[in-house]
């Protein structure tokens, strides 16, 4: 691993520990079985608490980074970058993975898999941790999938109900499209600009004849993984995971992936007409779907689902504005959002638990 000025190596070390934890997580079940839960919750708190004191250092300008050789053939480093952006997400994300791993712990108290639900729900944590700390875009990509890939198997953990099965099915295909868009939109702007971070990257894209082109693909991109109309129709029917599930992956982690991708190429891809007109329009438009769907509910997650749709339409909304004011104001309702929706969630599988319904 080779470090310059500004660089600290323990930020791979955020992404790369949920996986290792994810591999143990059966056996620590096997060993600590009721206390399996406050066992691995510790990763994800011990990683808030290392990303905690680079709060000030970053409040204060210094963006923190890390490279590690990946495939020096191509020259390709696997690049983390901390700034205001990504350590917010991080942060809400290890924060919040904790108090889930406690919930999951107890609301799946005895189910046989149980070791199995943790390593799947650690390894997302991971992917999750890794898309927002990742600068170079092909290891952003690379946890992109992953995110989407562990999503299907969390989506359809309860995979003897068909309907769990299909929810699983729909979200991975949806993701997947905006995968590979996401892709192509890297490859493109590595071609126009010879870089693969973003970090790096200035208004040579924004000025280029294919802009338009470069431009639909992250959208399509953001647009899948944050359930955008008109791809949002998977978020409702992927309710039909575990709550902890719901809790995390559909309402403070996975389903902000485009929105924190939006907000991150934001520099060098918003300040356009194109990108303020459909951004503005897209995001109203599933604001709008989202706070009228949730009305015609009596199932509370599914309420929840629709209310989520409308949260991240506002999130996309906020960022097509694209001033300051309005970017701030997204990324404090990011954090806003993940933690009243996540204890809404878990209070919906509470109720659920013990009423036996959810109606």
């Amino acid at each position: 691993m080779a470090l310059g000025p500004g660089m600290d190596a323990s930020i791979a070390l955020v992404a790369i520990a949920p996986f290792v934890a994810a591999v143990l997580a059966p056996l620590v079940q096997r060993i600590a079985r009721p206390f399996a839960g406050w066992v691995l919750a510790l990763v994800p708190a011990s990683l808030f608490l290392m990303l905690l004191p680079l709060v000030e250092p970053v409040v204060g300008g210094d963006a923190i980074s890390a490279r590690i050789g990946w495939v020096p053939a191509f020259g390709l480093d696997l690049s983390f970058l901390v700034d205001g952006l990504s350590l917010t997400f991080a942060l809400t994300i290890s924060g919040i993975g904790t108090l889930i791993v406690l919930y999951s712990g107890a609301y799946l108290k005895g189910h046989p898999h149980l070791g199995r639900f943790f390593a799947f729900l650690l390894a997302f944590m991971g992917a999750m941790l890794g898309l927002v700390l990742a600068d170079n875009m092909l290891a952003l990509f690379m946890f992109w999938e992953l995110t989407s890939v562990t999503s299907f198997l969390l989506i359809g953990f309860d995979h003897t109900r068909q309907a769990a099965r299909r929810g699983a099915i729909q979200a991975l295909i949806i993701t997947n499209i905006g995968g590979m868009a996401l892709l192509i939109g890297a490859v493109l702007v590595h071609w126009l600009t010879g870089q693969w971070e973003m970090s790096a990257l200035g208004d040579a894209v924004r000025g280029d004849g294919i802009y338009g082109l470069v431009l639909a693909a992250f959208l399509i991109a953001a647009f899948t993984k944050s359930a955008q109309v008109p791809l949002h129709f998977w978020l409702p029917n992927a309710m039909e995971a575990p709550t902890p599930v719901s809790a995390f992956l559909h309402s403070a982690t996975m389903v902000q992936g485009g929105v924190y991708l939006l907000a991150r190429t934001t520099p060098w891809l918003g300040g356009t007409e194109a990108w303020t007109l459909i951004l503005v329009c897209f995001g109203g438009a599933t604001l709008l779907c989202g706070g009228l769907g949730a009305l015609r509910q009596t199932d509370l997650k599914q309420m929840l689902a629709q209310t989520t749709l409308a949260s991240l339409g506002l999130s996309v909304l906020l960022i097509g504005l694209g001033t300051e004011a309005a970017i701030a104001a997204m990324v404090l309702y990011f954090v806003a959002h993940a933690f009243y929706k996540a204890g809404l969630f878990m209070v919906a599988g509470a109720i659920d638990h013990e009423a036996g319904t959810r109606d």
